[in-house]
């Protein structure tokens, strides 16, 4: 958000929703005001903050975000031998991977909105960070078992094959890519995740990351 925008269009998500698409600054009198324009909108608020404006602007509730992190020294790793990653991963099999990965997502727990455009968005931005070459291929016993993109030091989005999910393979395939990111200067790792994500939020306690500033997401459609 720039300096002073209450509101402003989010791209990204115009893209993939197929229909304007606005993100406020806060929930204020000012920003909810220029709330009017046919499309989607969302806020992000701290949770012990009344709600009450926002459900009388037709606002409704999607999702809480929790940040995991973790200062370099703090990581306790898992490694495994089977557990490996590639720098220049193929994208297809990522991709495929990617879909019907994010059900924790706000966008897939919006009712409003069509669960295929949800995947969409996740797709686009997976290829994007893959283009920009921000993206670890997973494998484990040498196949593809999912992805890890990043920015800096921040796991900004991260799937594991549905075939390899409830195997604890996740720690041992997070170790890999969080130790490498520490060996080349990160000296804190962070993420973005769901608050209703139990597997996440066990698998990052178990790498020695704590949690801190959640923040609940509201949505708004006007047709």
């Amino acid at each position: 958000m720039s300096a002073g925008r209450l509101i402003e269009r989010t791209p990204w998500d115009c893209a993939a929703l197929g229909r304007d698409a606005f993100e406020l600054a806060d929930a204020g009198e000012a920003a909810l005001a220029q709330v009017g324009a046919p499309g989607h909108y969302t806020v992000k608020v701290d949770p012990l903050a009344s709600k009450k404006a926002l459900h009388e602007n037709g606002f409704y509730y999607c999702d809480t975000l929790i940040e995991p992190h973790c200062p370099a020294g703090r990581l306790a790793p898992s490694p495994h031998p089977a557990a490996a990653f590639e720098r220049r991963p193929q994208l297809a099999p990522l991709v495929a991977i990617c879909r019907n990965a994010f059900r924790h997502g706000r966008f897939h727990r919006d009712f409003n909105v069509d669960p295929r455009l949800a995947d969409q968005r996740y797709e686009t931005w997976l290829a994007n960070l893959h283009g920009a070459g921000k993206v670890y291929g997973l494998t484990w016993e040498g196949g593809p078992a999912g992805f890890i993109a990043h920015e800096g030091g921040k796991l900004v989005l991260h799937a594991l094959d549905d075939r390899h999910r409830g195997r604890g393979l996740a720690r041992h395939l997070w170790s890999a890519v969080c130790a490498d990111l520490v060996r080349n200067g990160a000296a804190e790792l962070t993420s973005s995740i769901s608050a209703s994500n139990v597997p996440a939020l066990s698998l990052y306690a178990g790498l020695g990351f704590g949690f801190r500033n959640p923040i609940d997401v509201y949505h708004r459609v006007i047709p």
